[in-house]
């Protein structure tokens, strides 16, 4: 082997060596890398706005992947965690879901049935009455004969709202034009005689309003303050 053919092999080994140098770089990168951001885990995005109290589906939810180190403790990372769940706000597309943001929708107890009825949208829900709520129900009545007056009544008290539908547009006739244009249909968890009660209101009362209970204030109302004229007053 002459001199040029050793400078040939020995600039052969130094570009192996300075190979594998660069190669064992890159992988300390690689693993430093690693070793910060950690293995990566499945969660999931919210693929469009998504309007509060309705029950979630599967399919309004992307998957998405991120390193398991930044995710959040509460993100759900499960899909079969929404079962019977509803949000509790508007989630935003692009949202991260997070468990905080939901909640398990109203059911119905033993002896319980649903009734649903429309309510005025302005002087009945407000905007903040929401599935969970307690509410009492009134219902005015106009006076029965002559020489009577008319009468507010309490006719349930800490009824537990099931749902909250959407603002319905309406139809008042020629004799109901002071009447509300809009109402909301809500529906109610209630035992027999409340939804008779509510059922015979709808039909009859004048007008049926809502009375949001604040939390822990569900105490029934004491019978003599349920009914009201005005030489109460008086």
């Amino acid at each position: 082997m002459n001199s040029r053919q050793r400078r040939g092999v020995i600039l052969l080994l130094v570009s192996v060596l300075c190979a594998a140098g660069a190669f064992a770089g890159v992988l300390s990168v690689i693993h430093d890398a690693n070793s910060k951001v950690g293995p990566e885990v499945t969660a999931y995005r919210v693929k469009g706005d998504i309007e509060p109290y309705k029950e979630l589906k599967d399919s309004q939810f992307e998957k998405t992947s991120m390193p398991e180190r930044w995710l959040p403790d509460n993100a759900v990372t499960d899909l079969s965690a929404l079962r019977g769940m509803i949000a509790v706000t508007r989630l935003r597309a692009g949202s991260l879901l997070q468990s905080d943001m939901i909640v398990k929708r109203p059911q119905l107890r033993p002896g319980e049935q649903e009734i649903a009825i429309m309510i005025d949208a302005a002087t009945g829900v407000a905007g903040k009455i929401q599935p969970g709520s307690s509410v009492n129900i009134f219902a005015t009545f106009a006076a029965a004969k002559q020489g009577d007056t008319p009468q507010s009544k309490i006719i349930v008290s800490g009824a537990r709202v099931l749902d909250v539908g959407k603002l319905t547009p309406l139809d008042p006739g020629r004799d109901d034009r002071n009447k509300s244009t809009e109402a909301v249909p809500i529906t109610f968890a209630l035992g027999t005689l409340d939804a008779q009660r509510v059922a015979y209101a709808e039909s009859f009362a004048q007008h049926v309003r809502l009375a949001l209970v604040a939390p822990g204030g569900d105490s029934p109302v004491p019978p003599g303050d349920r009914t009201y004229r005005l030489e109460k007053d008086q």
